[in-house]
């Protein structure tokens, strides 16, 4: 029998869960799809979110020839494979011009070579390319496969979608019969998939594998000869409660303080994330264990601790950052429970830094002003003036070089036209101390 997660796998677009800021009606996705004009593209996203049931709905919905391959095991051989194959196709069909979508996953693994044979074959049509990875695209997928590919950000599944996940899981035809779920072990099996839905099915099965329900597929007791009704296709006894104890016993440590009191996992990142903003590193560094020691995802975990040390540390020790991103390294090359170690130092870092949200309130208040204005001409005097047209236009003109002219240059405008704003004010904790007196500077000599 195939896994459960393959045996959900839906098989139309409206069974998809999650990801509705793509696939509701009159989204990207979902306006390509139905109108039939996809062009090649990108599915980036955390595992289990849904990239690839989504390139085979594609396929679906466009009639085209699906291939897959992981850029794992797959190389140039197999690529230039499906090409050729792709090509005779169309020539067979050309009258329904039926295409192939070849889905690519973990395309990330690719090097820029093997990145590069795709191109010729994404630029003519012989490929639909469908590529999928976790990894940022902007890093691991090189800029010229990267122009002809347009972008979708998955993101994790939340609460609502697993929820939705795991109750088709129970009650579809080719699902997991005989099991009802309590509303703790719900919340506790929800917390610990984090938002990846694979992760979640495969717990779902493992705990009906470890109970005496089993599936659907199981032989029925035996019943007395009657002719009315006709038999189940599923067994007719009561199902069997499982309770957070029971998931817990099954999945073992990775489901430990998610947590019997229904505490879940965005209340433990939020007891964690404020608890160094509140300068506790005992307190912080218990939230961590409890993330870690629940089976939390360690990269998760680091990506979170990476904000904090921009939202809530900020200028005032800029070297948090850079701890941040050593901390979200040493995870990727250790694994765990090396790894995290890293976390813990990063962790007691961050609370016992200095802290500002002086960047987080800045970078907040100009994308307000940057929509407000959002078509404020850039003044002439700090326009790019490469070509002599553009020179004739007065583009780069009265321009001061800071270096040349550092008075001129204090002087000139910077802002558009009736736009004078001041976005970062340095808190006065840190370093920002120094940035602070900076600031005052740079405020006297433009005053002047």
């Amino acid at each position: 029998m195939k896994p459960l997660a393959e045996r959900m796998r839906p098989t139309r677009l409206e069974d998809v869960v999650g990801q509705r800021h793509l696939l509701a009606e009159g989204k990207p996705l979902e306006r390509a799809l139905t109108r039939g004009q996809l062009s090649s593209c990108l599915l980036w996203g955390p595992p289990g979110t849904g990239k690839t049931t989504l390139a085979r709905l594609m396929a679906q919905y466009l009639d085209a020839h699906f291939v897959g391959l992981s850029a794992v095991s797959a190389g140039v051989k197999e690529i230039r494979q499906v090409a050729q194959e792709a090509s005779k196709r169309q020539q067979q069909h050309i009258q329904q011009s039926v295409g192939t979508l070849l889905f690519l996953d973990e395309v990330h693994r690719f090097n820029k070579a093997q990145q590069d044979i795709l191109l010729p074959f994404v630029e003519d049509g012989t490929l639909l390319l469908v590529g999928a990875t976790t990894e940022n695209p902007s890093f691991e997928v090189n800029s010229a496969l990267r122009s002809r590919l347009q972008l979708f950000v998955l993101q994790p599944l939340d609460e609502i979608a697993l929820d939705s996940l795991l109750t088709r899981a129970l009650t579809h035809p080719d699902g997991i019969h005989g099991l009802e779920l309590s509303s703790d072990a719900r919340d506790m099996l929800i917390a610990w998939a984090g938002g990846d839905g694979r992760r979640m099915l495969g717990a779902l099965e493992a705990i009906s594998q470890s109970s005496q329900s089993g599936y659907s597929s199981q032989p029925q007791r035996s019943q007395p000869q009657q002719s009315q009704p006709q038999p189940s296709p599923h067994p007719i006894s009561e199902p069997q409660l499982i309770d957070a104890e029971t998931v817990q016993t099954v999945l073992g440590k990775g489901a430990l303080a998610f947590d019997k009191g229904g505490e879940h996992f965005y209340n433990l990142i939020s007891a964690l994330h404020k608890s160094i903003r509140g300068c506790h590193p005992d307190a912080a560094l218990y939230w961590l264990a409890r993330m870690l020691g629940a089976g939390a995802d360690p990269l998760y975990v680091a990506r979170r601790l990476v904000r904090v040390a921009s939202e809530d540390v900020g200028l005032a020790d800029p070297n948090a950052l850079r701890l941040a991103i050593a901390a979200k390294e040493s995870v990727t090359f250790l694994g765990q429970p090396e790894g995290d170690l890293a976390l813990a130092q990063l962790t007691v870092y961050l609370a016992v830094a200095p802290k500002s949200n002086a960047i987080y309130r800045a970078w907040s208040a100009a994308l307000a002003d940057a929509e407000r204005y959002r078509d404020a001409e850039v003044p002439l005097n700090i326009r790019n003036a490469p070509t002599a047209l553009m020179k004739n236009l007065d583009y780069g003109k009265g321009y001061s070089y800071y270096f040349d002219d550092p008075e001129g240059s204090f002087k000139q405008p910077y802002f558009p036209d009736g736009l004078s704003a001041q976005y970062y004010n340095a808190n006065g904790e840190g370093w920002e101390v120094k940035v602070k007196a900076r600031l005052e500077e740079f405020a006297k000599l433009r005053k002047d």
